[in-house]
């Protein structure tokens, strides 16, 4: 008798459980007007039963598989001292092409234009992208533009009755939210995983120069990078991007570009062909207990400014030394970390208000954001064999200096060196980066640049 209770006992919880699981989920959708939950809980044999099937289905079509083709350039080791005699010292630095493959996934934004976004380093170096779509069509896909920094790309294709995804608004996203990931992991295919958000402005990871990542227990593996990150609504909360995992495979613990600041750089590539960051022009650090004590202070949270560069944004707008930025356009600011993310998203000339800390009282900025001018993303879109170069202009002697050149670069391989100064194009004057982009944009064959190295002019010639 006991025994029979008991199981009587188990029997009522399970099915307790199942009726608060169904009334949990039926709330959820009473508070969602997105026909793709229409049908959310599903019917199975008469009964009601919590289901993501019917959200799947109708955003599954618009996450797309990615391979792509393409050479990575190597250092040529053990040249032959015939070809040494030819070519100086410089025949143990030539270089070689090496082929590669790779998988990853992307996201359909737009159905009409054929816009699908993905991870920078899914495409990097690919010489081709075929996107493989869930209805099994293979479309070859061109690459529009991409951000290193923040690890994004935007990729076009030409086909018609796509799916998009819609975009949800990631500063709403709260911690302990469901999250559900979909990608393609090791080339098995589509695969859907589910999860919760686990942590916001996860940033100091060292994965990408820009974090303000969303932390999620949703599995994301290798093939996943540049995949959907949804809520139950089937938008878009983020691009799938990075894990922590010891062993290469999902401890519970995986990244994602949250969809605003997705959205922030795609419009700016879409518009320019590449990011025009905006730059606020301050240094500072995050708060913590330590500078609270010494600068009195009654927060623990937020970003606080150091430096104030002069001439810059923040100078204009009247921002100063001491200053702590709790908020940008209301929304809340926990490190300086994050406040650097954001604003690094944000395109140059975009107006930002941001909530400032000052002597214990709360004042509000409105900044008008400047443009960052070191446009070392830009140099490969510029010409081919810039790739590898970081560029800065010299207003002050108006010429382009190559602060870096990246060991086996196309621009290494070309014969440029870090400190050369760009002074022309054939016989053209260049003062400016973007007067070298638009110089170049639609030139092709063999151009003579112009440098100055060691306070000595020569030319380099570039295909």
């Amino acid at each position: 008798m006991k025994k029979s209770s008991k199981l009587s006992q188990r029997a009522k919880y399970s099915k307790l459980s199942i009726i608060i699981s169904a009334a949990l989920f039926s709330s959820t959708l009473a508070l969602s007007s997105a026909p793709a939950l229409a049908n959310w809980p599903a019917q199975v044999d008469g009964q009601m039963m919590p289901s993501l099937a019917p959200m799947l289905e109708h955003a599954t079509p618009a996450v797309v598989s990615i391979s792509v083709i393409g050479t990575h350039k190597v250092a040529q080791k053990n040249v032959p001292d015939a070809f040494k005699f030819f070519f100086g010292n410089k025949g143990e630095n030539q270089l070689q092409q090496q082929p590669f493959r790779g998988l990853g996934s992307g996201v359909i934004i737009d159905s009409d234009k054929g816009y699908i976004v993905t991870n920078n380093h899914v495409v990097e170096n690919a010489d081709k992208i075929m996107i493989t779509l869930k209805d099994g069509r293979q479309i070859e896909a061109k690459k529009l533009g991409s951000d290193a920094k923040t690890d994004i790309a935007l990729l076009q294709i030409e086909a018609e009755n796509l799916r998009e995804i819609k975009l949800a608004d990631s500063d709403e996203l709260r911690v302990g939210d469901f999250a559900v990931a979909i990608g393609s992991p090791f080339g098995l295919g589509q695969t859907v995983t589910s999860g919760i958000v686990s942590a916001l402005g996860r940033s100091n990871l060292n994965i990408e120069h820009y974090e303000d990542f969303i932390q999620t227990d949703a599995a994301i593996n290798s093939g996943n990078s540049g995949g959907a990150l949804v809520n139950l609504r089937g938008e878009l909360i983020g691009i799938n991007t990075a894990i922590i995992g010891p062993s290469g495979g999902n401890v519970g613990i995986g990244f994602a570009i949250p969809s605003n600041m997705m959205h922030n750089l795609v419009t700016q590539i879409i518009e320019f062909g590449e990011v025009h960051r905006g730059i606020l022009g301050v240094s500072g650090r995050s708060v913590n207990s330590e500078i609270a004590k010494a600068m009195e202070l009654n927060i623990s949270q937020g970003g606080f400014i150091e430096q104030v560069m002069p001439d810059s944004a923040a100078d204009e707008a009247g921002i100063k030394a001491g200053d702590v930025i709790v908020a940008m356009n209301g929304k809340a600011i926990k490190s300086f970390l994050e406040l650097r993310a954001k604003i690094g998203s944000i395109g140059a000339n975009k107006k930002v208000n941001l909530t400032v800390i000052r002597d214990g009282d709360k004042k509000t900025f409105t900044v008008k954001l400047k443009q960052d001018q070191s446009a070392d993303i830009s140099a490969a879109s510029i010409h081919r064999m810039l790739e590898g170069t970081l560029l800065e202009n010299d207003t002050k002697n108006q010429a382009i200096i190559i602060e870096q050149v990246a060991q086996g670069s196309p621009a290494e391989m070309a014969g440029l060196k870090a400190g050369d100064i760009i002074t022309g194009v054939n016989r053209s004057r260049i003062k400016d980066i973007a007067q070298l982009r638009d110089y170049l944009k639609d030139k092709t064959g063999v151009l003579a640049l112009n440098i100055v190295r060691d306070n000595h002019a020569q030319y380099i010639m570039i295909r």
